[in-house]
């Protein structure tokens, strides 16, 4: 694949924001700054609920456990030094690292993003290879889990361009592809479906001729490079997708026979700029929304209305504060946010820098 298919302006800002490291510099701001302007009233104050080791720079994807614990991705873009992995946070919030991802055998680097549990027990996560030198090396791998402890990863399917979300449902599992065709204005993205149990299988070349794709999602943003992004199932069976650059969010339904029946935006709500990650709480169907560009976290409920439960300025995040969010998820009344401090021009977030954490509001 010739490398002019990735020479538009937005392609190179999802690059520099994927492989470039991020100068680490002290800010003059507060800590857990106020508000933007026009901040919804009646938000929560996010407090810290971890703060990670230094080796965990750049933290992402989440996802709950049964007994409370719960995994982090960390890709460690903002510095790849020390590799990639997945970390365990207990049900008492004590740290641990969990499992090593692999390194790609050509670029020699791991990006663990989303994560997700498997009915089996396993856990499946997206491995982002994206750049104009690697297009569609990336994969997703499932961690094999033997008495509660990882074993190996092994590749589900490969061939995609920038793997992002998975999400488990029935006998299948689904991945969001960022960038399903590079150089595509308005960008086009997508969403793939793999039977569970296969493996090993490798995407059409280019992927948007793969059978495997469900669905297809335009971003129509000047700059921002991403479309589909989160994942998550409601309690009816509705599968839903963040488009991270038009702060917009698909519903997807089907019959029966898990046939597509229809792909439409469901939320397009002036006060959400960003939909990165998804969680949905199956005993509600709320769904929590991480909002990357404003430092907020975003409640869509079942009617489509959009609650913003928190929300602030830019901040290091040493007192809880927001500090660029790409996930949240539900644990009981808590909403965890994952950090991720991945600074690019349009966000509130303007310095990579330390402490590296995790959030935390409670709710009703």
């Amino acid at each position: 694949m010739s490398k002019e298919r990735f020479g538009c302006a937005s392609l190179v800002f999802v690059v520099l924001c994927l492989f470039l490291a991020v100068g680490c510099s002290e800010k003059t701001e507060e800590p857990n700054a106020p508000a933007p302007a026009g901040a919804a009233s009646g938000m929560k104050t996010a407090k810290l609920l971890v703060e990670l080791p230094d080796y965990c720079n750049t933290p992402d994807g989440m996802a709950l456990l049964p007994d409370g614990s719960f995994v982090l991705s960390v890709p460690n873009y903002n510095d790849p030094t020390p590799g990639a992995f997945i970390m365990k946070i207990s049900a008492d919030n004590e740290v641990t690292k969990f499992f090593v991802t692999p390194p790609h055998p050509e670029t020699e680097k791991a990006g663990p993003m989303g994560i997700c549990l498997a009915p089996s027990g396993d856990l499946y996560y997206a491995d982002n290879q994206f750049s104009p030198d690697t297009p569609e090396m990336s994969s997703v791998k499932r961690i094999v889990m033997k008495d509660g402890e990882p074993q190996e990863a092994i590749t589900v399917v490969s061939g995609l361009n920038v793997a992002n979300a998975v999400a488990v449902k029935g006998d299948y599992m689904y991945v969001s592809e960022t960038i399903l065709v590079p150089g595509s204005k308005p960008l086009i993205s997508g969403i793939f479906r793999f039977k569970i149990g296969e493996e090993g299988i490798e995407l059409t070349s280019p992927p948007v001729d793969d059978p495997h794709l469900i669905a297809k999602i335009e971003s129509k943003h000047p700059t921002i490079g991403y479309g589909a992004d989160g994942l998550c199932f409601d309690s009816k069976g509705n599968l839903y997708c963040g488009n991270f650059a038009d702060g917009t969010i698909h519903k997807i339904t089907f019959d029966a026979q898990d046939n597509v029946t229809s792909n439409t935006i469901w939320v397009d709500d002036p006060k959400m700029k960003c939909a990165d990650g998804l969680c949905c709480d199956p005993k509600t169907d709320r769904i929590l929304v991480a909002d990357m560009i404003q430092n907020a976290i975003q409640m869509v409920h079942p009617d489509g209305t959009v609650e913003t439960i928190a929300m602030n300025g830019d901040t290091d995040g040493a007192d809880g504060g927001i500090d660029q969010p790409c996930e949240a998820i539900f644990r009981g009344n808590e909403v965890i946010i994952s950090n991720m401090d991945w600074p690019f021009e349009g966000v509130v977030n303007t310095t990579w820098d330390k402490p590296y954490t995790l959030s935390v509001v409670t709710i009703d």
